[in-house]
Formats: structure tokens, sequence, C-alpha cells
């Protein structure tokens, strides 16, 4: 691929308030084209994600970009929604009403099928979400590997947990998926809570984005301030980790990210870790070593990357804010 063109890439995601500030990015960086986006059930209903989407992109004026629903469950239980963190609409704080596109006449599986093997080049699979779309697409049609330079997805840890001690939402919603994903011979890039967790939204961030003069500044600002509400609340965090973004980072700026090849399982049977990312950090099971494991982050860099995307997406004057000119980075 010509080093200068912009990476294809997909994102499959749940929106989920850092979700959007994932799609945000990936649509606001030159440096990716994306392709398509599709959702899954998981931070909410798959109605409620997949309205999400389709009410980001617009904000980011990215209507032309197809949104496909997935799976409204996951592929072993019942689904539990995030609504503790997300709030009843999965995108709880910010007005997002307004004109948006629409869904796509086929399924979630049957639009990333299309898209990566049509691509002229290998494309780029984000997963921001439980990875149920992306286990049903890596099983039904196998054939889709050639064209799949890489998958990249937000979930697990080297440490700890944050649904139980030692699983994080998106794995333990769905291990099955996950296993499948990691055991499917792919590349694969994992982007877990030990990395999430540095990327704080404190105060200046958020004052950062409501500095911006545009809508979409504004959105990003509400979207941070219910999510560190949130967090306080649930978790005692004094400002919220987002999560999701970082693992489209990883695909815009490697060197963002600090990573780690290592055998990575998905417990699917303890009574205590079931959903757990075993990670063997120090090669002691003589597992194949498939997976780059995000171990460290340029967080200072990260930001810049994010806040220059929404910048470069600009959008309408926000009427709460008087003219400036555009903020500096940050």
């Amino acid at each position: 691929m010509n080093e200068f063109a912009a990476r294809p890439v997909i994102v499959d995601c749940d929106p989920g308030h850092d979700d959007a500030l994932a799609l945000l990015l990936a649509v606001g960086d030159p440096r990716l084209r994306l392709l398509g986006v599709t959702t899954v059930a998981g931070n909410q209903t798959l109605p409620r994600t997949t309205a999400n989407a389709l009410k980001i992109l617009a904000r980011a004026g990215a209507t032309d970009v197809p949104v496909a629903a997935g799976c409204a469950r996951p592929l072993v239980g019942e689904l539990r929604v995030a609504e503790d963190i997300h709030g009843a609409s999965g995108l709880d704080g910010p007005d997002l009403e307004g004109p948006t596109g629409e869904v796509a006449d086929v399924p979630a599986v049957e639009l990333m099928r299309r898209l990566i093997e049509h691509s002229a080049e290998p494309v780029t699979l984000i997963a921001t979400g439980p990875l149920t779309n992306v286990a049903l697409l890596l099983r039904s049609h196998p054939g889709v590997t050639a064209n799949l330079r890489r998958i990249i997805f937000m979930g697990g840890s080297t440490e700890r947990g944050n649904t139980t001690p030692y699983a994080e939402f998106n794995i333990v919603t769905d291990p099955e998926a996950a296993d499948i994903v990691l055991r499917s011979g792919l590349p694969t890039t994992m982007i877990g809570l030990n990395v999430t967790h540095r990327a704080l939204a404190t105060d200046e961030i958020i004052a950062e984005f409501r500095a911006m003069p545009t809508r979409l500044g504004a959105v990003c600002a509400d979207l941070l301030t219910f999510f560190a509400g949130t967090y306080r609340r649930e978790f005692g965090f004094a400002h919220p980790p987002v999560h999701d973004p970082i693992a489209v980072a990883a695909a815009i700026a490697p060197p963002t990210i600090t990573t780690t090849r290592a055998a990575v399982a998905v417990e699917l049977t303890g009574t205590h870790t079931r959903g757990a990312t075993v990670v063997d950090l120090h090669r002691r099971t003589g597992a194949v070593l498939r997976t780059d494991v995000a171990v460290d982050l340029d967080v200072d860099a990260f930001w810049r990357l994010l806040m220059t995307a929404v910048r470069t997406l600009g959008g309408p004057p926000d009427p709460a804010q008087p003219a400036r000119g555009s903020g500096g980075a940050i």
C-alpha cells in the first residue's frame, strides 16, 4: 500500500461515549478511510447503539459512511448492558437530535464481508465493543482473512477488570467471541484497561473541547462530562478513562502505543474469572505469540490526535460560544 494513502478501516462498535469519540477520530484523521461502521449490542441494546452511531456520524458530517446493525446478543448467554455507565440512551449527556443517515439493508457481517472483499487494499478492522460480529464474520466467511490487515480491539487487560475483578466489559460480554478472534491466527492488537486507564479526560481536557468554537466540540465536552459523572459515581474515579479511541489511534499512529508480542487466551469457564484475558507476558506457556498487547501509551500524543480530528471535522459554530479562533494544541 502507498504509505501516503489513507488506510482503509471498518469500525465495529457499540456507542457508548468512548465509542463516539472513536468514531470521530476515525472520521476526522486523514490517515484513515472509514469504509463502514457496524454496530453490536453491548453498552446498550442494538437499536440504541445503531441509532447512536448514526447520530455521531451525522454530527461529524459523515452520513455517506454505510452503517449496518449486527448482533443483538452475545453468542452464549444473555446481554447485560452498561446503562449505569452510559445512560438509558447509551449516549446520555449531549443533545444529539437531528437528521441522520439510514441503516444499510444488509446485516453487519454481510456489510463487513463486502467491504473487505472489494477493498483494493487490506482492511484494518477496529472493534470497540463486544467481538460478536467479528467472530461471526470469521466463522461465516473465512475467506475474508486474505484481505484483512489486522484486527485491533479494545478489550481485556493485563491486570484488573472493570465488570468483574478480572474481566473487562467488552470481553466478558461475549467471551466465546473473543476466544474465536484470538484463536483465528490473524494479526491482532489488544488495547486493554492497563493502557486505557492512563487516558483520563481531566477537567482541562474537557475545557479544551468546550472551548472549540463548534457544536462538535461542545458535544464532546458534554459526552465527557456525563461520562465523568458516572465514573465518579460507579468507580470513584476523579476523571474518566476514554478507552475506545485508543484502538483507533493504534491504526493511525502506532508509535503512540507501545506493544509487546504475547499469547493471549480468554477464560471461558472460571467461576470467578470468566471473561478474563490471560496474557502470557513472560512467555511461560509456550503458546504461539499472536497478539500485540498494548503496555504503554503516549498520553499527550493521543489527546493531540483526538483534538486535531475533532477540530478538523469542525461543523457549524456553537451559538453558546463567542466567535474565536481554533484552540491551540494541548
